[in-house]
Order: structure tokens, then sequence, then C-alpha cells
């Protein structure tokens, strides 16, 4: 069955991983760990880490007790921030064409697309990671 609504890989690991660290905010991850724990490649794993790293939302530290942790305060951090960290952010397409077909007014699908676009894009900015860890 298909699906409306597509996450990318990348972009789900970064949110679940976000709220995993942020559940669990003394403690350092390793990457095997948190791949483990979602059931996903750790390679695919270390590269999402590693952008998460670069923007500071996560922290990284090196050595026997080291790990991956949050790098912002969760009640800050939102998935929407996490999803665009990723994914860049969310263009409030008007069209599925690349090309729109039409001159925009008589669109087949009227506003759907806005809409659905405004509306997970709400969603996710009113997501804070400290909310989803409680």
């Amino acid at each position: 069955m298909s699906s409306v609504l597509r996450v990318s890989e990348a972009a789900s690991l970064a949110m679940h991983t976000m709220v995993m660290l942020a559940k669990n905010p003394d403690r350092a991850f390793t990457t095997n760990e948190i791949a483990a724990s979602l059931g996903v490649s750790s390679n695919h794993l270390a590269k999402v880490l590693q952008r998460l790293v670069h923007v500071g939302l996560v922290k990284s530290n090196r050595g026997r007790k080291g790990g991956f942790t949050t790098g912002k305060s969760t009640d800050e951090v939102t998935l929407l921030e996490v999803f665009e960290t990723i994914e860049g952010p969310i263009s409030p397409r008007k069209c599925l064409l690349p090309v729109p077909i039409c001159d925009g007014t008589t669109c087949i699908l009227g506003c759907l697309l806005q809409s659905v676009n405004k509306q997970f894009a709400d969603q996710l900015s009113s997501a804070k990671l400290a909310d989803l860890a409680r």
C-alpha cells in the first residue's frame, strides 16, 4: 500500500535518535547502541549523526566513556529543526510535478499539497524534544 506522506529514512533516523537522546540526558550512546535500538545500519546512522553534530543538535565525545548526547536544551529543539537539518527547509510546493502543466489556478488537487505541507510543518514545529521525551 502506498503512503501519501514520505519521510526519508535519514530524517526518520534523526528524529528518533534525537528523542532517544532526549529521553536519556545523562547517558552517552554509541552509534552501534543507537543503530541496534532502531534496527538500522550503523554506517547510515553515523552519517546522520555527523550532520546533527555539525549543526550542534548533538554532541560527540570520544574515548572510552564517549558517545552521543543532545547538544542543545531539549526545551528549545523541535522536530522541525531536526527534520530540516537533514532534508532542508520544507518548501511550500504548489505542484507535484517538477514543471507545472497548469496555470496554477485550476490544479486537479486544489490546495491539498499546500495544506498538507503546512500541517506537516506545523506538527513538527510544535513537537519539542522535551515533550516527546516525557
